[in-house]
């Protein structure tokens, strides 16, 4: 999934799960991976335009995924592939070449995602022609969140899956986990330590996943209204959300909406909480953040 990967089972005993951990995000990373050419997801979009009978796992990723695209109004869709690869993210983020020409993607693919056909009597799934899709960062907050549920039969569990961040509920103390969220300008250090009881955070940002193409800086967070990597005011966004896919959802949501309209969107919505960093440097709190900050 192009990330690092931490586990955290919180038992003074041996947690056997805990060693299948790496088993399955590799088993999930076979079916999710747009890098491998022979996952389950390649084999799918190469069948666009016929119906593909797919995994549960697969299945169940990109109904979350559908699920985020209407959540967003569309902000956050699984059908910028395209739009991705045209900005020179067509291969995995340390190989990226920086000069490679410039095709324009197809607009109406970038935005047909209500056109996805989905049969659950058969699991199976119907791109529209021409269309490709990527599960990218909701791929990982599933993963984050599948793992922490399973880990949490055993003992309370954490799972960082690239800083997609889910926890099952308090640590075995009853203390809250203590999550740190990194400046942008300066990552060796935290400008917020967040407390979370259960539930997840994740970080949506342009300031790692970035390169340059043509002496013109690009990044992998793409606005569907444009097919472009997205022209905002915002650095950095940080959700709390209940699910890991959600706070995914939420943070790629406020920073395509840049600044002002993020963070109204953001305090519309009853289950999120949040802060964003700003390109001039300033940090912005939504009303529900301060029940989640240390004191």
């Amino acid at each position: 999934m192009g990330c690092h990967m931490q586990a955290i089972a919180d038992s003074p005993q041996p947690i056997a799960q805990l060693r299948q951990v790496p088993t399955w995000f590799e088993t999930w990373e076979q079916s999710l991976s747009r890098f491998r050419v022979d996952s389950e997801l390649n084999r799918l979009n190469q069948n666009a335009g016929r119906a593909t009978p797919v995994s549960p796992v697969l299945w169940d990723t990109l109904q979350h995924a559908l699920h985020a695209a209407h959540q967003s109004n569309g902000l956050v869709t699984p059908t910028l592939l395209a739009a991705l690869e045209s900005a020179g993210y067509d291969r995995t983020f340390e190989s990226i070449e920086p000069n490679k020409p410039r095709a324009r993607p197809n607009w109406i693919t970038l935005n047909n995602w209500r056109e996805i056909e989905c049969d659950p009597a058969t699991r199976s799934i119907c791109l529209p022609p021409g269309t490709r899709i990527d599960l990218g960062g909701i791929a990982k907050g599933w993963a984050a969140d599948q793992a922490a549920q399973a880990l949490a039969a055993d003992a309370p569990a954490l799972i960082n899956a690239g800083g997609d961040i889910a926890v099952s509920g308090h640590q075995a103390n009853g203390a809250r986990w203590a999550i740190g969220v990194a400046d942008p300008n300066a990552p060796e250090q935290n400008l917020e330590l967040l407390m979370i009881d259960r539930g997840a955070v994740a970080t949506s940002g342009r300031d790692y996943r970035r390169w340059q193409r043509n002496g013109i800086w690009q990044h992998h967070i793409i606005d569907p209204r444009t097919g472009e990597p997205a022209d905002t005011d915002i650095l950095s966004a940080t959700v709390i959300a209940p699910t890991a896919t959600e706070a995914e959802m939420a943070a790629k949501t406020i920073l395509i909406l840049g600044s002002r309209a993020g963070l109204t969107w953001l305090d519309d919505q009853p289950d999120l909480a949040g802060l964003l960093v700003l390109e001039s440097g300033h940090v912005v709190h939504s009303h529900k953040l301060g029940k989640f900050r240390w004191s």
